[in-house]
């Protein structure tokens, strides 16, 4: 029996999203965030649990980011020049599924007593294979399935919102129960392997179901198009493709704004547990922490989708920035109380989860910009570089933590907090995130592709109609 067809958004476009299509979908960023998180806890598990130097895994972390910018860039590019055909973006995520939770597990299997230079380099070789590899080859097809799954702006926002409670759900998971967990398990690496292996499990499974239900390219009565094919699209020099994106001003401030937004979602991920040990002098209140950010994360989703109904995406983002902002300004008056902190820490939360939800929209937009000004429609370049500035970001994150610990001459046996570590933690839990909001707030002040892109959209198909007459 064929279902209901589903009615127009308010711009006039088909509907082809259901709820069972949305809850599918989010289930891959489930799985991509626990990667994110769980390399976000590494920083504190080579310090605390192997025993290497925070400067050396810092500038682990970093190189292996920098290396991830190609393989990003070349991933996308192979997705927009593969040959179109009903399976364009849906195979590379079933490919990962097994990988995925093998190398998930092989991160915390760091080799004892062979010595910090081989440790640091099996830290290379698995991080440069989880994230700039496997990561890599989910992410980029996996975000340009938003794009090319719905035409309306209204359910890509949906979709964005749908991703972004599921990565925050994956990561509030990590950030609450996996200090807990691995110390009620002992303590030890054995404990965090433990931990992972299980989360394996469940993200393999999760990327599974979200190959098995994702399509591809939209249809007007919300099935599955007859032919399952996108239309042939001009193959792109790798030269011409990088001209296109970095004249696109759009899409410039979308990979600014992605940047700053996975430094603090990187901060966050890794921070407060140096912030509980050594500051609150527990670091198991880093699982009251997490819990208590449950709160304006729900509160966060349920806002957002009312919030961009009447302020519309940039609005929205905008005054979300300003309480990220105040939020943090609120905490240098007193940095050291852990309900005051907790209170206002949950300013910062909400603030970034409108960010987390309409990243993919921001860049869809910019995608649309790029197809009216230049002619070009670089959905996977577009998306793998997007992708390339989240990593970059929640890499930066996790890397900053290192390098702030490493020049206050943070060691993992110390028993007594010196100035300088807590100087460095208080850069990157609160002068850091303080910073990254005024950014992204003077970012979305210039952005205003919004109100430009309903007469962008009707430019395009008055295009591509004028296109079909002529063939």
């Amino acid at each position: 029996m064929a279902k209901k067809p589903l009615g127009k958004d308010k711009m006039g476009i088909q509907k082809v999203m259901r709820i069972p299509d949305y809850l599918g979908d989010a289930t891959g960023q489930f799985s991509l965030n626990a990667i994110s998180g769980l390399v976000g806890q590494l920083t504190y598990f080579y310090t605390e649990k192997v025993g290497v130097a925070a400067g050396a895994i810092a500038t682990t972390l970093l190189i292996v980011k920098i290396l991830d910018a190609f393989t990003d860039i070349i991933m996308g590019y192979i997705v927009d020049h593969t040959a179109s055909g009903k399976e364009k973006y849906r195979p590379w995520i079933l490919r990962m599924v097994l990988p995925t939770a093998i190398m998930m597990i092989l991160m915390f299997t760091v080799p004892a007593n062979v010595g910090t230079p081989l440790q640091v380099l099996y830290m290379f070789i698995t991080n440069f294979l989880f994230t700039a590899v496997i990561y890599t080859i989910i992410c980029v097809p996996y975000q340009a399935i938003s794009v090319v799954r719905t035409n309306s702006q209204e359910e890509r926002a949906n979709i964005g919102t749908w991703r972004a409670a599921a990565g925050y759900v994956s990561g509030m998971i990590i950030a609450v129960m996996i200090i807990p967990i691995t110390n009620m398990l002992g303590g030890d690496q054995k404990a965090w392997i433990m931990f992972s292996a299980v989360l394996a499990v469940i993200s393999a499974l999760l990327l599974f179901i979200t190959w098995k239900t994702s399509k591809e390219y939209p249809a007007a009565d919300g099935q599955t198009s007859e032919t399952g094919k996108e239309p042939e699209e001009e193959k792109i020099p790798f030269k011409e493709t990088f001209k296109c994106l970095f004249h696109n001003k759009y899409w410039v401030m979308s990979l600014i704004l992605a940047v700053c937004a996975n430094v603090f979602y990187g901060l966050s991920n890794s921070s407060g547990t140096y912030y509980c040990k050594w500051i609150y002098g527990d670091d198991n209140l880093v699982g009251i922490l997490g819990g208590v950010g449950l709160i304006p994360t729900i509160i966060g989703f349920v806002i957002t989708p009312v919030l961009i109904k009447k302020l519309g995406i940039t609005k929205t983002l905008r005054f979300s920035f300003v309480i990220g902002i105040v939020g943090n300004v609120l905490r240098l008056i007193n940095p050291y109380n852990f309900v005051y902190n907790a209170v206002l820490g949950c300013f910062s939360t909400f603030a970034n989860i409108p960010m987390m939800c309409l990243l993919g929209v921001l860049t869809a937009m910019s995608i649309d910009y790029s197809e009216y000004k230049f002619g070009r429609r670089l959905v996977g370049s577009a998306q793998a570089a997007a992708s390339f500035g989240s990593k970059v970001g929640n890499g930066l994150g996790t890397s900053l933590i290192g390098w702030c610990l490493a020049i206050a001459a943070y060691e993992s046996t110390m028993t007594v907090l010196t100035p300088a570590v807590k100087q460095a933690i208080f850069t990157f839990n609160i002068y850091a995130p303080l910073a990254i909001f005024v950014i992204m707030f003077i970012v979305a002040m210039k952005f205003d592709l919004e109100k430009k892109l309903p007469e962008i959209q009707k430019e395009l198909e008055k295009r591509k109609s004028a296109e079909k007459e002529q063939a």
